[in-house]
């Protein structure tokens, strides 16, 4: 019997840490439970939103209907063999030790992955990448179940259409779908990716003799922890912005005033920028305004003091979207959810 709460205080459920509350609040922890929250009333009847980690969001205010925490746990083989895994995860399985399940066994592919905060489920809504790595590199299949039918679809990742930071769970299939499983295949004889990023220095520094999944995953935790601050200390989700992606006839444009600004070449001819250049260079790293601001080691990471709202926090974000776009010409996006 699933259990609604009312007025539900969920800033312990988000990594922002910001005072809200929720109209309503409640949980499931199976399909059936599920089943049971889809089927009340009072759920269909209000605004949804399923929260998992709660790392990828920013409440502006108290949230005026239904709060579900997907709470579906549980790691599954699928498929063995000597050369690579077929391995499945409930969807409130926190992501980052789910990454060091795999890591522990052998099972190579996500490794660059680690310690990006949030629930497994959330992976491939986001598209979740870096150093490197992206879900859909990885990604086998998922499960969702449709809120108004009641239907579990597997969705392949064709089905999944990723992007950057996209999936149609972003877009055209928003709030339609509850994603409860994710099947990922993952190798055996790994291919080790360290030339992106700080990854090389870093198993330098750490005296890597033999290169290895867990060494690539220790290299990665060290360096996020040296970059982003701990949500458990410091109130943020993780990058705050997209890095854009500009034509070439604009790049070219662009590194005659700025010629110093990170930029990656994309195979198609776009050119992706780096948003936290962008942003360092305006001089916004490390601002605080009173309780709030954006963090000192990383220009892409806006961060809750302790006592900021949410308000204060968006209001931030689009002054450094308007400073960028004055100075730049570009036009940066948030990349985390704004409720």
């Amino acid at each position: 019997m699933i259990h609604i709460q009312h007025n539900k205080a969920i800033k312990n459920y988000t990594t922002f840490g910001v005072p809200v509350k929720a109209k309503k609040f409640t949980q499931f922890s199976d399909i059936q439970e599920l089943k049971e929250v889809a089927s009340h009333l009072e759920v269909l009847d209000e605004e949804m939103l399923i929260l998992g980690g709660g790392s990828n969001l920013l409440f502006t205010k108290d949230f005026d209907g239904v709060v579900i925490l997907n709470q579906i746990k549980g790691i599954e083989i699928i498929s063995d063999n000597n050369e690579e895994v077929l391995i499945k995860s409930g969807a409130g399985e926190n992501w980052h030790e789910f990454v060091l399940y795999c890591v522990d066994n052998d099972y190579a592919g996500i490794e660059n992955l680690s310690l990006i905060p949030g629930s497994v489920g959330a992976s491939p809504m986001q598209n979740i990448g870096a150093y490197g790595v992206e879900i859909k590199d990885v990604f086998h299949s998922l499960e969702a179940f449709h809120i108004e039918t009641g239907e579990v679809r597997v969705f392949n990742k064709e089905e999944c259409n990723f992007g950057y930071r996209e999936s149609v769970f972003k877009n055209i299939y928003k709030d339609q779908y509850v994603i409860t499983s994710v099947t990922f295949l993952l190798t055996k004889k790994p291919i080790f990716k360290t030339s992106y990023g700080a990854i090389k220095a870093e198993l330098e520094a750490m005296g890597v003799e033999e290169l290895s999944i867990k060494a690539i995953s220790n290299a990665v935790i060290n360096i996020r922890s040296s970059k982003l601050p701990n949500p458990k200390e410091i109130g943020n989700a993780g990058s705050f912005f997209k890095n854009p992606v500009i034509k070439k006839e604009q790049f070219d444009e662009l590194i005659k005033n700025f010629p110093e600004i990170a930029n990656y070449p994309l195979p198609n001819g776009d050119v992706k920028i780096a948003a936290g250049w962008l942003i360092d260079s305006l001089g916004w790293k490390g601002k605080r305004i009173g309780d709030y601001g954006v963090h000192k080691n990383q220009a892409l990471v806006l961060v809750n003091y302790g006592n900021s709202s949410g308000g204060d926090i968006y209001n931030l974000s689009t002054d450094i979207l308007n400073s960028v776009k004055q100075t730049f010409g570009i036009e940066l996006e948030r990349e985390v959810n704004i409720f």
